[in-house]
């Protein structure tokens, strides 16, 4: 009877070790997958514009090519933090004159761009829940950056590296766990009058080279994206 007991004392316990390893695999998967989605990658092509002496608001004849990269770390499926490379062209043109000024000023510049920025991207819906089925969604995003200038542009002596604040609105669609489509419009703040390499005006006393030192420059990117988000599931007893 002792023996008995003992042998079924020892099962159960067998069946108890085997019942936590169990769960803790379970565990480990579930950790393991919701880590694992947290890491998205995204390319993406579009078009640049300029606002300043030479331009207001969006004018389509401005638009220049343009391109992304990112690298964006989730911290759920609603926030997350996005870190990218824009680059691409800008450029402007008194051809199409905003006044009889820039009419008789007849200016034009043309520069490369390269930004750097750190974004938080807030959506609106949650596209990534399995059980619904809601697979689009706007956001938002906002943040803070940096961009350099190359090319031929007249920065009267001042850095061709300036700091520039992000923030736009988009909309994406979960095209399957994995991929996603973006497409947004976002506008750069910045606090430098030479993009387009005129300042310094007297808006009191026009003179036809220059332009409002009191209105400081502006650039956007409109484009479209594809992100790829890290979906494996790790194994859990692998250590090594």
């Amino acid at each position: 009877m002792e023996k008995s007991n003992k042998h079924i004392i020892s099962f159960y316990r067998k069946a108890n070790i085997r019942f936590l390893v169990v769960i803790a695999a379970i565990l480990l998967l579930q950790i393991g997958s919701v880590q694992a989605q947290r890491d998205e990658f995204g390319v993406g092509i579009g078009g640049m514009n300029y606002a300043g002496d030479l331009a207001r608001g969006y004018n389509v004849l401005n638009v220049r090519p343009g391109g992304q990269i990112y690298y964006k770390y989730n911290l759920s499926n609603i926030l997350g933090f996005r870190f990218g490379i824009t680059g691409g062209m800008l450029s402007g043109t008194d051809q199409y004159p905003i006044d009889a000024f820039s009419e008789e000023r007849n200016g034009s510049f043309q520069t490369g761009i390269i930004e750097l920025s750190a974004l938080v991207e807030y959506n609106f819906l949650n596209i990534r829940d399995e059980k619904s089925n809601i697979k689009w969604t706007p956001y938002i995003f906002f943040g803070i950056g940096g961009f350099a200038m190359i090319g031929n542009v007249d920065t009267k002596g001042r850095s061709l590296a300036q700091p520039v604040l992000p923030f736009g609105l988009g909309a994406k669609h979960a095209f399957s766990k994995r991929l996603t489509f973006n497409f947004e419009f976002g506008l750069r703040k910045m606090f430098f009058d030479y993009l387009d390499g005129y300042s310094d005006g007297d808006i009191t006393n026009k003179n036809y080279q220059n332009g409002n030192k009191y209105d400081n420059d502006w650039y956007n990117y409109l484009g479209f994206s594809v992100s790829y988000l890290l979906y494996e599931i790790p194994c859990p007893f692998n250590f090594y």
